[in-house]
């Protein structure tokens, strides 16, 4: 492996190691029912998202709460000996991608089929700390002055 490349590996893993992410791939639920929970919880910290999911009666809800507990777990294992609430967790990203369709047949008067697409999706959740953030920001206005 050349310098440039070597230099820029150790520089993506080094950013790798404050994005804390989980994913969820093949969830046999239509993007469009999943991206209404999404929606709900963007942008909001970890304890008020997981309430929300807990308590909704979408079918999509236990998924993505599961899915925040495993990016919860993630962080976990990243900052061994530090506390949840002295991070202030919040859910920084969260997409959703259009999956795999199963395409599938019914059967329709005359003979006929129509056809049924049976969607799928990918959901990409990542968590950001607002106090890392904020050491960020300062750490870059002291390196301007």
């Amino acid at each position: 492996m050349g310098s440039r490349k070597h230099i820029s590996a150790e520089a993506r893993k080094e950013a790798n190691k404050s994005i804390y992410i989980a994913k969820l791939n093949n969830n046999p639920t239509s993007p469009r029912k999943t991206r209404l929970m999404a929606d709900a919880i963007r942008g909001l910290d970890v304890n008020k998202a997981l309430g929300i999911l807990q308590f909704s009666h979408r079918e999509s809800a236990p998924k993505l709460r599961k899915l925040l507990l495993s990016a919860i777990s993630n962080w976990q294992n990243k900052n061994e000996g530090k506390r949840i609430e002295d991070a202030e967790l919040f859910v920084k990203e969260i997409t959703v991608d259009g999956g795999r369709q199963l395409k599938r047949l019914r059967t329709a008067p005359r003979g006929l089929g129509h056809r049924i697409k049976k969607r799928s999706n990918h959901v990409t959740l990542i968590l950001g700390s607002k106090v890392e953030e904020k050491n960020a920001e300062t750490a870059i206005i002291n390196a301007e002055n």
